[in-house]
């Protein structure tokens, strides 16, 4: 079972390749928010990194899903819901 801080890592490299960002990964905070004033992204990043997360870890993220606000608040939510969720 991977630790959540070695999925953390490995779901900020997932977000700079599908998002081709110029930080590095180390470099996201886990605990700022994804969008906004944290790494800035928007809802088109949002769709990315929902379909890399369903080719890397076999479930969807849905767009409709209520909790959204939630799953993507920041690097540590995404990994802690992926960790749940994940098939492969």
């Amino acid at each position: 079972m991977t630790t959540t801080f070695s999925l953390e890592a490995e779901v900020a490299r997932l977000i700079v390749e599908a998002l081709h960002l110029e930080t590095a990964p180390e470099e996201i905070d886990p605990e700022a928010p994804l969008f906004g004033e944290g790494l800035g992204l928007d809802s088109i990043d949002a769709l990315e990194i929902a379909l890399a997360v369903s080719k890397r870890y076999g479930f969807q993220l849905r767009s409709d899903d209520e909790r959204n606000h939630r799953i993507f608040a920041s690097l540590r939510a995404l990994a802690a819901h992926i960790e749940k969720n994940r098939t492969g």
